[in-house]
């Protein structure tokens, strides 16, 4: 039962983190740049919870932020981001020889690659892959910088779990 409110909490945590991104006017001419906030849970849960647990709150927050404060369009554009993000998340976590900074820019790359990959589907054109150099770095700095501050956290959140207090 804790479990499963302490899960509630962080997907809260993340719908949070997904509307003040929302209301954040970030764009250097790049369409759909995000700092991916609500990854910072992901990034946790991924470290100090468990992978399925990451996944589902991942899920879970993206087709809820989805109907809350966007459309149909932004759940696909989003999950297909976070489905190549996670799996490449994992992968470096797994792997051992990155960080929690490198594994989360690996998530904030490749969640935009996801992206690119069905805007070509959605708009029929390899056009849009002209973005990509941008994205890539766009990706790497927030990454890292999301990476930086859950490795801050971390350190708290598991202090938390265990006695109860920070």
């Amino acid at each position: 039962m804790r479990r499963t409110v302490e899960l509630g909490f962080l997907l809260a945590l993340a719908l949070i983190l997904s509307y003040v991104e929302s209301l954040i006017p970030l764009s250097f001419g790049i369409p759909g740049m995000k700092l991916g906030l609500p990854n910072l849970i992901v990034l946790l849960l991924l470290y100090d919870r468990s992978e399925r647990e990451a996944l589902l709150v991942n899920g879970l927050r993206i087709v809820l932020s989805g109907f809350l404060f966007s459309n149909l369009y932004a759940i696909l554009y989003a999950l297909a981001g976070a489905v190549l993000s996670f799996l490449a998340m994992l992968a470096g976590k797994r792997w051992g020889h990155f960080s929690m900074i490198g594994v989360s820019v690996l998530g904030g790359v490749f969640h935009n690659i996801g992206q690119i990959l069905v805007a070509m589907v959605v708009v029929e054109t390899f056009a849009v892959a002209y973005y990509m150099p941008f994205l890539i770095a766009a990706g790497t700095v927030t990454g890292a910088v999301i990476g930086f501050v859950g490795m801050e956290i971390s350190p708290y959140l598991r202090r938390f779990e265990q006695t109860g207090k920070c």
